[in-house]
């Protein structure tokens, strides 16, 4: 027994001191990328695994049609990369293969797939989740999800931290014995002062009166208490928002309330809790195949879905009808966070009309519904006329 307690704090230890040399190198860059004094902007699609490389090329296409004008001036460019395929991942037993990695660190911008993340019980051996190691490697802090239902006055925007938490180790628990097995949680100060003032930057820029910090801070209390003091203080810097501090369960309980969602407006959450309850939120507005996400750095930004790559789909044949809609919603993000927000709006409201207003074709995930190529040509063919009526 002894034996086995001092290899579990040696492990333990090296963790520590990882954590310790993250901590200095997310300090030392200061400033985000001006694309505005960019000469060239890259931006890359990784098409992923799974349904990711279908639903992937209806958005890559969109793209391409809309910075057309600047694809041809040289002033952007588009960069793709393979390589994120569970099969090659696991071939060099690496999240991200070292060759893509450094592929995806060429691009200002990344346009990405979902990807297959191995879990207990599965034929893959335990390697880290993709999306992890790429928000780690790139420090893609936070997270931005937005969920909008206008009939019901729900016009909300999270902001989940996304290096820390309970994910920032999460395949690197250890086997005290075989009746002991500990993960961990980490907390940086730097790291929450930073989520906090993005989300309180963008709700002072957007007009957006209230602030919600979501936490359980009354039982895990070290990490989740940092997390919620820190907050608490970044919101003094801006009196004309309203702070609010909320425990994750009973937060997932209000969002359904329907008198009281409506009072929420912008969310600061830890990793673990913004994973789950985003996924929740949009379930409102029609399921995570029709939400999309932003990953943002200083130096990078990355643009997703928020649903995995749907590896059932393929074994049973539906790949073809997978529903493009999540990455299109994560392009507009992508779109504005590069400056060209006549083109994000052109496109948001492009997906409005044909998920919510006209409705001309379905996504059902089966032969009943429409392909994942046919509803992407129905947006491309709304996006055109848009343009015609500028």
């Amino acid at each position: 027994m002894e034996k086995q307690i001092q290899e579990a704090l040696a492990k333990f230890e090296s963790l520590v001191r990882e954590q310790l040399e993250r901590n200095e190198r997310i300090k030392a860059t200061k400033e985000f990328t001006d694309f505005d004094n960019l000469d060239k902007i890259v931006i890359g699609v990784c098409g992923g695994d799974g349904i990711g490389p279908i639903i992937t090329k209806e958005s890559a296409r969109v793209l391409e049609y809309m910075l057309k004008d600047e694809v041809e001036s040289g002033r952007i460019v588009f960069k793709y990369i393979d390589g994120l395929t569970i099969e090659n991942r696991v071939k060099v037993m690496k999240a991200i293969p070292d060759d893509v990695l450094e592929e995806l660190k060429e691009c200002h911008v990344i346009l990405k797939g979902p990807t297959t993340t191995p879990q207990a019980g599965d034929k893959w051996p335990n390697i880290e989740s993709a999306n992890v190691a790429m928000r780690k490697a790139l420090d893609l802090f936070a997270n931005v999800r937005p969920v909008k239902l206008p009939d019901q006055g729900v016009d909300w925007t999270f902001f989940r931290e996304n290096t820390e938490g309970a994910y920032a180790v999460g395949s690197k628990g250890v086997n005290v014995t075989d009746e002991l097995a500990m993960d961990f949680v980490v907390c940086t100060s730097e790291g929450t002062e930073r989520i906090a003032k993005i989300a309180y930057e963008y709700a002072r820029k957007n007009h957006k009166d209230r602030v919600s910090i979501i936490n359980k801070a009354n039982v895990i209390k070290t990490t989740d208490g940092k997390f919620l003091n820190i907050c608490k203080e970044i919101g003094k810097d801006y009196p004309e928002i309203t702070t609010d501090e909320w425990y994750i369960d009973i937060t997932t309980a209000k969002l359904i309330d329907q008198k009281r969602r409506k009072d929420f407006k912008v969310f600061i959450l830890p990793n673990l809790y913004g994973d789950i309850i985003t996924d929740e939120a949009a379930e409102f507005q029609g399921g995570v195949g029709t939400a999309g996400s932003a990953n943002i750095g200083k130096k990078y930004a990355m643009f997703e879905a928020i649903h995995g790559s749907a590896p059932r789909m393929i074994k049973e044949g539906r790949g073809q009808y997978a529903d493009p809609c999540s990455m299109l919603r994560a392009t507009v993000m992508l779109l504005s966070h590069i400056g060209k927000q006549e083109e994000a709006d052109i496109l948001e409201r492009a997906l409005d009309i044909c998920m919510l207003e006209e409705k001309k074709l379905t996504i059902t995930g089966r032969s009943d519904g429409a392909t994942c190529s046919q509803f992407g040509e129905y947006v491309m063919e709304t996006v055109r006329k848009l343009y015609k009526q500028r």
